[in-house]
């Protein structure tokens, strides 16, 4: 019996030291939340845009495709023979002014894909408040165009608790496949005949992939590129490991695991 019990200790002990390095090497950094935006009906025209400056910068995550030309078009500088985008973008699509296209290239971004791109961008309502995407907007008419959104296209404050400040914390589920949905991994990879084939598959990967290179591939997406998506590089987050728990992390690496 005591032989019996040493080997349920032990066990035990393995599992508990297990699990404890596994949480140790992802990374538990504070994610950059891009900071919630006030203001007032006296906003002006220049507030907007250096919010939405400090946005598309930083936080927002924008310079991660556009402004290179190879995973998007061009913002900042023309496109082509085309000027930069507040310059453009009301003769994007017929009958529909500038203010309008930003901002429905950002929360419908499928709707309209500029010739010679993938469709790649990620619904930005997802991570980014209405206040925000309204800033960013105001920010990129300023690009060789004239500024019109104003406090009318702004909604109130939120108040603390909501369903802003709720988001803005990050699922608390467990559940892979509603992970997969809120980091909005069929953006960018395929399963079961949903998602865009930027990425590598989903679909019988745990075939090709071990549980070990999933889990990197996630935290360090920049590790290794996988063959045929080199141009790509670059364009898969590096703040997953802030975004999600270790708990959640382990479970996308299962589910994953499990698709043979």
């Amino acid at each position: 019996m005591w032989a019996t019990n040493l080997k349920i200790l032990f066990v035990t002990l393995g599992t508990i030291v297990v699990y404890t390095l596994v949480a140790n090497v992802i990374p538990q950094v504070e994610s950059e939340v891009p900071e919630e935006l006030s203001f007032t009906g006296e906003v002006s025209a220049a507030e907007l845009v250096s919010a939405g400056a400090e946005l598309y910068e930083g936080a927002g995550g924008c310079t991660a495709c556009h402004g290179l030309g190879e995973r998007a078009p061009n913002l900042l500088s023309g496109e082509g023979d085309l000027g930069p985008i507040g310059a453009r973008c009301a003769a994007r699509v017929e009958g529909e002014d500038c203010k309008t296209y930003l901002h429905r290239s950002m929360v419908e971004p499928n709707a309209y894909v500029v010739e010679g791109y993938q469709p790649i961008m990620p619904d930005v309502s997802r991570t980014l408040s209405p206040n925000q995407i309204w800033a960013l907007v105001a920010y990129l008419e300023s690009q060789g165009g004239q500024v019109d959104v104003t406090a009318a296209d702004l909604e109130a404050e939120p108040a603390a608790g909501d369903d802003a400040a709720a988001a803005a914390a990050g699922p608390a589920t467990t559940d892979p496949q509603l992970l997969l949905d809120e980091m909005q991994c069929l953006a960018c990879h395929q399963l079961g005949g949903q998602g865009v084939a930027v990425g590598p598959s989903f679909d019988g990967i745990g075939a090709r992939r071990d549980a070990a290179h999933i889990r990197r591939s996630i935290l360090d997406p920049a590790a290794e590129v996988a063959t045929g998506y080199e141009q790509f590089a670059g364009v898969m987050p590096t703040n997953f490991g802030e975004r999600l728990s270790a708990a959640q992390l382990e479970a996308i690496v299962d589910f994953l695991t499990s698709q043979q």
